[in-house]
Formats: structure tokens, C-alpha cells, sequence
């Protein structure tokens, strides 16, 4: 347990580390990431679905989703060990394609899309597989980041609501294709015994 958790937490300070470095870089050098961006409907703007993420306005943008980051990637990292890359690559993407797809003509950056997806992967995710530990974290993320909600409407307008949106629904269907992957629902000793005595009543299969 103790060796999942630091490889949790491994990946969760790599990329943290790596966003940090892309904001340092453009301190020191005077530069601006920003065209790396998102550009809906662009062919240009398709490397934004890579490097998007990585990229924030400022050093206060970078604050505010540098915290929800490293605690949704710990917790997908932690009860998902098994299948957690797959997840985190398909949330990554997923939410990268669709804002390229819907978004409004303009350099779309930052993390907070992600931050959605694995939001919302992690609370779906915890309902569709009806274990108490994932129902738990799924409870978890409501109370910590229940204010997301308003972040999915166009309410300010400098706002990426588009990449939280997709970020959202990203979150949603790849807890749907993954539900049978990863960690399984406990079974109580009454659902065992209920098992056994089917299979004790089901005929013997003889092949030819």
C-alpha cells in the first residue's frame, strides 16, 4: 500500500514539475506559450490538445489549478493504480479533441479542463461501480470541488467554460468505458454464499 501510494504521488509531483517549469521558463526568457494553445477548428491549433494543459495566463491561473491537480491525480493514481495511465491519457485527449472541436476561435490554455475530467471521471466513476471506498471519493470531490459546477456555463468571459465543459464530459464517458476495469465492487459473505448455491444448482456441462 505504502508503494502505491509514493507511485501516486510520484506522478502527481512529475506533473505538477512540469508545469511549474513551463511557466518559470517563460518568466526567465520573457516568452509567452500561449499560441501552443487550443485554436478550435484549426489544423495549427491541434498541438494545443498536447500542450495545452501545461500552459497558464499567469502565475495565479498557475496557483489555482496547481492544488486540484495534484489531489485528483493522487486519488485516480491511488484507487485506479491498475489502469490509472489509460485513464489519465484518455481524460487528456478526450477533453483536448472536443474543445478543439466546439470551442470558441481562440488560444484556449490551462489545466482547469483537465482538472473537470478527472473531477467528474472520479465521481461518475465511484456511482457506476457501486463500491463504498469509490462512492466515498466520489463524495469527496463533490465537497471539494462542488463549485465547479458554475464553471461549466459562460458566466465570465475570459473564461474557457468550453474546456471545462468537455473536460466534463470527457470525465463522463471514460468512466463508462472503463466501469469494468480497475478496481471491482467488494462482495458481502451473503452475495458469496448466494453465488455458490446457484452454481451448485446449475447442471454439470459434459462436451463431446
Amino acid at each position: 500500500m505504502k508503494r502505491k501510494n509514493l507511485k501516486s504521488l510520484k506522478f502527481s509531483v512529475i506533473i505538477l514539475i512540469i508545469i511549474w517549469s513551463v511557466k518559470l521558463f517563460e518568466i526567465v526568457f520573457d516568452y509567452d506559450f500561449t499560441e501552443y494553445g487550443v485554436l478550435p477548428r484549426n489544423f495549427n491549433g491541434l498541438i494545443g490538445i498536447l500542450f495545452s494543459p501545461l500552459i497558464h495566463s499567469d502565475v495565479n491561473h498557475l496557483l489555482s489549478n496547481s492544488l486540484p491537480v495534484i489531489i485528483l491525480c493522487l486519488l485516480i493514481f491511488n484507487f485506479y493504480s491498475q489502469i490509472a495511465k489509460k485513464i489519465f491519457i484518455y481524460l487528456y485527449f478526450i477533453s483536448g479533441l472536443w474543445l478543439w472541436c466546439i470551442g470558441r476561435e481562440s488560444f484556449h490554455i490551462g489545466a482547469s479542463g483537465l482538472i473537470y475530467a478527472m473531477a467528474s471521471f472520479l465521481f461518475f466513476s465511484g456511482i457506476l461501480r457501486k463500491n463504498s471506498q469509490l462512492s466515498a471519493v466520489a463524495l469527496l470531490v463533490i465537497f471539494i470541488y462542488g463549485g465547479l459546477f458554475w464553471g461549466l456555463f459562460p458566466i465570465h468571459k475570459n473564461v474557457s467554460w468550453e474546456g471545462h465543459l468537455t473536460g466534463f464530459i470527457a470525465g463522463v464517458l471514460v468512466s463508462f468505458i472503463c466501469r469494468k476495469d480497475g478496481p471491482k465492487r467488494k462482495k458481502y459473505n451473503w452475495e458469496i454464499e448466494e453465488d455458490l448455491e446457484v452454481n451448485d444448482n446449475e447442471p454439470n456441462h459434459y462436451i463431446n
